[in-house]
């Protein structure tokens, strides 16, 4: 072959790791999404409907969710210092804003927001962090144990290198569960263990009415097969509030979870990113740190790593990319190695750094923003729990659809009996089920929705996962297309 026709790569060459990944966010239904996108934008009448519905994404300010005030008048001031010399900015700025901008200004070294920063994070920043902590879970929170990242993917990522040294290592990982967790554990080479989200009294996995809480005998007779194996399972992920599920764990669960990972002497990644996000007055979001320390347990006692993010809760920045991990119950010579794996990607960006200190210190009773930051907050959170009602109940009045209540987060991930005759037509088109019907409903009626294929499912089950985050206005319209999709595609393929 010669050099102008060689290729120094080709997918056959690439790192088998990444080709193992399954192909979540640009699947088939994604794809034909874009497909038909652009054929509305060159030829509008070309389907019964004149726009692509995204409830398959978890994007708030794209779908229409406004921004907090207070949050981007400080963003503002300390993007463009010189606004805080200009005369005019006392009536077009908030008092408390003006103050904040310019003590986060003091914060950071140069007042630079271009400028890099210390790689765990500006260290004013993380000690406004580590106070927001402490108040949240009326519990100390050591500034030294934050590392302020891009988002909580990137600290996800930078934790699965730390834990997974070869392919005989595992993380016990929920399912129905986010990709992010398979997907990193896949590229580091990770053996996935997989426990199964059931409701504790009816070990049944579609009966979701009860919520999806962690079976404890589920969780052992996974470990201990694994473990059987050769697997040397090394830690535990926990997203509460769920993710695709919507559940929110009650404090009973977590304290069974906490103690199995000490027992066990695992490594509890809690993955919290939608602790804003919680909907049922039964429930409230707890952190597992809190529930370690209000059973006792020291930074001795557990290891435990939580992630937070700005991407989602009323604020939903996800475009700001900012987050943490807090890091807890790991010795001085092991906390180096954290720190050197952090250093590596130099720092965080300092807007995400900002809006993560905002975030976890919100205006505060006497403050000027604080009525107008209620009211905003309020409003949007009222909005996601209206919303996520109407899609449950609409949901649950259709023929082999049932749904659980949205508790948290930011979905409902409803489970779909689909008729023998729908799963034969997939199967001879070579397509799971629940992308078959989920291609159906796109091409339908407009509406996107990610199959619980991509989640990971009980087999033989099918779901798709919904998200709550499209303005009330729409929501009418989205449950009334869909119904009448159900309805036909039921009528349709009926046994």
């Amino acid at each position: 072959m010669s050099p102008a026709s060689a290729r120094a790569l080709t997918v056959d060459s690439l790192n088998p790791k990444v080709l193992a990944l399954s192909d979540h966010l640009g699947g088939a239904v994604a794809r034909r999404a874009q497909r038909m996108q652009k054929e509305l934008e060159t030829n509008p009448g070309v389907y019964p409907f004149n726009e692509i519905i995204y409830c398959n994404l978890s994007n708030p300010h794209y779908l229409g969710q406004q921004p907090i005030k207070f949050f981007r008048e400080v963003l503002a001031l300390c993007d463009y210092p010189h606004l805080l010399n200009c005369s005019v900015t006392s009536s077009i700025f908030s008092s408390d804003a003006i103050t904040r901008a310019r003590e986060i200004l003091d914060l950071i070294p140069g007042r630079a927001m271009g400028g890099y920063s210390h790689c765990q994070g500006t260290e004013g920043l993380r000690n406004a962090i580590a106070a927001g902590i402490a108040t949240r879970d009326a519990f100390p929170c050591n500034a030294e144990d934050i590392f302020l990242t891009d988002g909580a993917s990137a600290p996800v990522h930078m934790v699965m290198h730390l834990l997974i040294r070869d392919e005989k290592d595992g993380i016990l990982c929920p399912i129905p569960s986010h990709f992010l967790y398979t997907s990193s554990m896949i590229l580091c080479g990770a053996t996935l263990v997989c426990i199964t989200l059931v409701d504790r009294n009816v070990p049944y996995y579609l009966d979701e009415s009860r919520d999806w809480d962690v079976s404890i005998s589920d969780l052992k007779k996974q470990l201990d097969g694994a473990r059987s194996q050769g697997i040397n399972v090394r830690g535990l992920v926990v997203v509460n509030p769920g993710n695709p599920t919507g559940q929110v764990l009650v404090r009973e669960n977590q304290c069974e979870i906490v103690e199995f990972c000490r027992n066990e002497n695992l490594v509890l990644l809690a993955d919290e990113v939608y602790q804003e996000n919680v909907y049922t007055d039964e429930k409230k979001f707890i952190s597992f740190k809190k529930i370690a320390r209000s059973m006792g347990f020291g930074e001795g006692d557990v290891s435990l790593i939580s992630f937070h993010s700005v991407s989602n809760g009323y604020y939903g920045e996800c475009g700001r990319r900012g987050g943490y991990m807090e890091v807890t119950g790991f010795n001085s010579e092991v906390r180096k190695q954290v720190y050197k794996v952090a250093s590596l990607s130099s720092c965080s960006n300092l807007a995400g750094q900002v809006l993560v200190s905002l975030v976890m210190n919100p205006p505060k009773v006497g403050d000027e923003s604080y009525t107008s930051y209620r009211e905003e907050r309020d409003r949007i959170m009222l909005s996601l729990s209206r919303c996520a009602e109407a899609m449950v109940q609409a949901f649950n009045s259709l023929e082999g659809l049932t749904c659980s209540k949205a508790e948290g987060a930011m979905f409902v991930f409803p489970s779909v009996r689909l008729p023998k005759r729908a799963i034969a037509s997939a199967e001879a088109m070579n397509t799971k089920p629940d992308v078959f019907y989920a291609l159906r409903l796109l091409e339908n009626t407009g509406i996107i929705v990610l199959p619980g294929s991509v989640f990971g499912q009980v087999p033989g089950t099918w779901h798709f996962r919904c998200t709550i985050l499209q303005q009330e206005e729409k929501v009418q319209l989205i449950i009334c297309r869909f119904k009448a999709f159900h309805e036909a595609f039921m009528e349709e393929f009926r046994d």
